[in-house]
């Protein structure tokens, strides 16, 4: 395994992981809510008066923003090496994980560690240790 130095860019990175901080840091409290991403999309599956707004918004705003980026500079061209069938297979995996896990990477892994919740850092060294067992077997063991 190498790493692609022309690739690397540790400045975004860091400019990105900070504004996801502040934006779960402001959400916590100016709305009393975690930012979980399948806490707020599967609130808008079991609608509560009141709080469908809210919910429609951030899914809005993830969605959006993307495209008001796309509208401003070039966006990277993904280069994905897996099939439509694996893509579809892992997304359903990933969300059966979320709902056995009580939230996802967003909920346990930023807004669940930064409030130093104990079973958040048991669900997200769990996920992570998940992922790194399923790299390992995937790339070593079946060279995929």
């Amino acid at each position: 395994m190498t790493i692609a130095w022309t690739e690397f860019t540790p400045w975004s990175a860091l400019a990105g992981g900070v504004l996801i901080g502040i934006a779960a840091a402001m959400f916590v409290l100016l709305n009393g809510r975690i930012a979980g991403i399948s806490g707020v999309i599967g609130g808008l599956f079991k609608p509560v008066t009141g709080d469908v707004a809210w919910r429609a918004a951030f899914v809005i705003g993830l969605i959006g923003a993307p495209l008001v980026y796309g509208m401003l500079a070039a966006l990277p061209v993904p280069r994905i090496d897996a099939s439509f069938g694996a893509l579809i297979g892992a997304g359903l995996l990933v969300g059966v994980g979320t709902r056995y896990g009580s939230g996802c990477t967003s909920g346990h892994g930023v807004c669940g560690l930064a409030r130093l919740s104990p079973r958040s850092l048991v669900a997200t060294a769990a996920f992570m240790g998940a992922g790194f067992a399923t790299v390992f077997v995937t790339r070593h063991m079946f060279g995929i």
